[in-house]
């Protein structure tokens, strides 16, 4: 087998998990327990050498709930968006969770960098330091002032989704609907223009994943960014309202941006379904698509490990090889994986932080 090529992935949940457990955090970051799909014994063995880490607040469940999963498993699906959640809920979590990833560096003994820069990024890819970059998944813990972005900024906030998939004083979010195309309500607030002047001014990435088609639009009109989609599909090849169109994949490409490939099976079986029992082929054929539109210098992973049902043939953080290998079967040579491995974030990541 060839050897593994790094993989900066564009989006994990994997704070989620460290909330839920605070009283075994040491264990599950630090230990390979097989459980979920990250921890960073699994992440240097799989040569996982990187990624933006995702400061997710997560809906409550209400007791009288449908089981969304065995919904996403049956196709068609419209799921309703979650409420809104307020600000006086959101900050005590998104700090908890930035001290997460904080903590992360200081346990890992040197093994893992939390990064604010591309030329940090860089740097620890050359040294074998698993690098980290905070990522907000839905602005929540941000108010309409906008004054906590620039502390959150100071904290190493580098990445900034407006929205997750439910409405926020910024936006609102697209629905996990399928078939579906993401046209499915109002785009950006004043407020969420507002939030996307200043991301660009303290260069802030921007993610149009969980955007809704107006949305992006928006962002699009507003910013003077390349613009970035951290973990999405392609519509063409799976209608979920989630995945991006050709037209908005073609308005990345003209930005200079990039779309990361969601590894989620919801976004990439044409059936839509949740379930994991799938080969490599929709993903190799979501990768030929994104390609095909944004050229091969755009397009990268952004695997939303810890985040959703992956396929089974990937697994975990050390199926990533094995993924690889899957590449080159289908003809992509080492030059092309690499790119969509790591060279291409790291290079969006400089356009759109500076040096």
């Amino acid at each position: 087998m060839a050897e593994a090529i790094p993989v900066f992935d564009g989006h994990n949940d994997f704070l989620l998990r460290l909330l839920s457990a605070p009283a075994r955090r040491a264990e599950t970051w630090l230990q390979d327990t097989g459980r979920g799909h990250l921890d960073l014994p699994r992440m240097r063995r799989g040569g996982f050498a990187g990624g933006l880490f995702a400061v997710y607040i997560a809906s409550p469940t209400p007791p009288d709930a449908e089981d969304f999963e065995a919904l996403m498993n049956d196709p068609p699906y419209d799921l309703p968006l979650p409420a809104p959640i307020a600000l006086r809920r959101a900050q005590p979590v998104a700090l908890a969770m930035a001290g997460h990833l904080a903590w992360m560096e200081r346990a890992s003994d040197g093994a893992f960098r939390l990064c604010r820069s591309a030329a940090e990024l860089r740097a620890a890819l050359a040294e074998g330091v698993v690098s980290g970059v905070m990522h907000f998944e839905g602005a929540e813990a941000i108010g309409a002032d906008l004054d906590a972005l620039y502390l959150y900024h100071a904290m190493g906030l580098r990445s900034l989704g407006p929205v997750w998939s439910r409405p926020t004083v910024f936006g609102h979010g697209v629905p996990f609907r399928f078939p579906a195309t993401p046209d499915t309500g109002p785009g950006l607030t004043p407020a969420g223009k507002d939030l996307v002047r200043l991301c660009n001014e303290l260069r802030i990435m921007i993610d149009l994943s969980h955007m809704n088609e107006n949305g992006f639009d928006d962002v699009a009109a507003l910013s003077d960014a390349p613009l970035v989609a951290t973990h999405s599909n392609a519509h063409a090849v799976t209608p979920h309202a989630r995945n991006l169109t050709d037209r908005q994949l073609d308005v990345i490409a003209e930005r200079g941006g990039m779309v990361g490939l969601n590894y989620a099976t919801v976004f990439l079986r044409p059936d839509g379904r949740q379930c994991a029992d799938m080969g490599w082929e929709p993903m190799l054929r979501h990768l030929d698509h994104l390609i095909a539109h944004l050229g091969e210098d755009h397009v990268g992973l952004g695997s939303d490990f810890d985040g959703a049902l992956v396929p089974r043939v990937i697994g975990d953080v050390t199926g990533l090889p094995a993924f690889q290998q899957a590449m080159r079967a289908h003809g992509y040579d080492d030059g092309l994986i690499a790119k969509l491995c790591h060279r291409n974030w790291l290079d969006v990541l400089e356009r759109i932080w500076g040096g």
